[in-house]
């Protein structure tokens, strides 16, 4: 029914609201509207290709990519602008700072792939992630220090890994690229990461 009234307020004519309505009918609807209401269409694999539905050519492993870098990237920035406050050391503080900066131009870059590509990142990070923000959170001066700087050296040596193994081993392109492109800012995070960790040891 969701879909008649979609289309009936798109197209110039009248669409009848039986459901058991002319497959052309449908696949000639606007497909923007028809992919964003996919959950509600009675739709058949004819019709699925129709709607534009780019995500049916994602591998596992981009999908796997995608979700896991939106989330690392929320709880980067979140971390960072902890660091930004809560550090009692300068160059923590700053560490904080450019990965605020830093990851939140990577998080806008994967938001206009995901927007392309009709594909739906996860809004929020996952249950470990939040407790160690929540963890991190709860500490002040040196103890944060020593604790930021170490998560993020374990964290970015993580990340390079998984953004690595997307630039050669993704299938989409425009993903693959991103991945690759992003790789020598987290390696320079890592470095930085690590000389701040020394500095707080």
């Amino acid at each position: 029914m969701a879909v008649a009234a979609l289309m009936s307020c798109n197209k110039k004519e009248t669409t009848s609201l039986n459901t058991s309505g002319d497959s052309t009918m449908a696949t000639s609807a606007d497909s923007g509207n028809m992919a964003m209401d996919s959950t509600n269409m009675p739709m058949d694999s004819s019709a699925a290709a129709a709607s534009g539905d780019a995500t049916k050519g994602m591998s596992a492993q981009d999908k796997k990519f995608a979700d896991a870098a939106a989330k690392g990237g929320m709880m980067e920035v979140m971390l960072g602008k902890l660091a930004a406050t809560n550090a009692s050391n300068a160059a923590v503080k700053s560490l904080g700072q450019m990965m605020v900066k830093d990851h939140s131009m990577a998080n806008e870059e994967l938001k206009k792939w995901a927007a392309s590509a009709k594909y739906s990142l996860p809004a929020a990070m996952d249950a470990d992630q939040q407790k160690m923000y929540d963890d991190l959170k709860s500490k002040k001066g040196a103890d944060f220090d020593k604790a930021y700087t170490e998560l993020m050296v374990n964290d970015h040596k993580k990340d390079i890994a998984e953004f690595k193994e997307e630039a050669t081993n993704g299938t989409d392109a425009s993903l693959k690229a991103f991945a690759g492109k992003t790789v020598p800012t987290l390696e320079h995070h890592l470095m930085e990461s690590e000389q701040a960790w020394k500095a707080v040891k």
